[in-house]
């Protein structure tokens, strides 16, 4: 029989809390929030295993204890600290919980040193290497930006647009600033095609790296003679 144990702590206390938990090998399970209707304030509930209780418990009566921190009565402005530090398993659900409640969880530790998985095949879930994790961070940067151009030249296209509708001047006065708005969204879609190939590229090199070295020879110079197919039917 498991045996849920509920401690409420405040958000100062919650931290000591959890770095106790950890000094004595609990296990994190899940965290999880819900919005109390009545005041509109919101809880927050972690969830641990502690191992070694665990074993001493299955041992006498076939049961173990769940152990639940309990933060309760939080204002959707209060800083929340995040225990990735900790546990870095706990990100997701911090993530969530921003997301969905808008909560103000600070300091999340989601650097895992370029492993956010590492297991023992290279696939499906490849080992993410630091080269491929600068690549991700590049290509959404620059994918940011692109968006955020296009959205640019789209509103001064429409605004343009209406300007020229409201002075009378007709359809050649919003071709006139479209040329720049087309222009600029062309820019945008190139720069996310870029950072989407050099993305690819890097995702490949870290799994040739994970390869056999005579496997991943063998797979460069298919790739190789294949690009200079592709290069020659190009330029025919």
């Amino acid at each position: 029989m498991q045996k849920a144990i509920y401690t409420t702590v405040g958000i100062d206390e919650l931290l000591s809390h959890v770095q106790a938990l950890k000094g004595v090998g609990a296990r994190f399970v899940q965290m999880h929030a819900e919005r109390n209707v009545d005041d509109g304030s919101y809880r927050l509930v972690y969830t641990f295993i502690n191992v070694r209780a665990a074993q001493e418990h299955i041992a006498q009566d076939g049961g173990y204890a769940i152990e639940n921190l309990v933060v309760e009565g939080i204002d959707q402005y209060q800083e929340i600290p995040s225990i990735s530090s900790y546990y870095p398993a706990v990100f997701p659900f911090e993530n969530e919980a921003h997301d969905l409640f808008g909560l103000a969880i600070t300091d999340m530790q989601i650097d895992f040193k370029g492993f956010f998985y590492q297991v023992s095949t290279a696939e499906p879930m490849s080992v993410i290497t630091p080269e491929v994790k600068a690549a991700r961070e590049k290509a959404m940067k620059v994918r940011a930006a692109a968006e955020a151009k296009a959205r640019k030249a789209a509103a001064e296209k429409a605004a343009a647009a209406a300007a020229a509708a409201g002075e009378g001047a007709g359809d050649t006065a919003g071709a006139a600033v479209a040329q720049p708005a087309a222009a600029a969204g062309s820019d945008a879609q190139h720069d996310e095609a870029a950072a989407k190939a050099a993305l690819k590229a890097a995702e490949l090199e870290a799994k040739l790296a994970a390869m056999d070295p005579e496997k991943a020879a063998k797979v460069r110079a298919a790739l190789a003679a294949k690009a200079a197919r592709d290069k020659q039917k190009k330029e025919a």
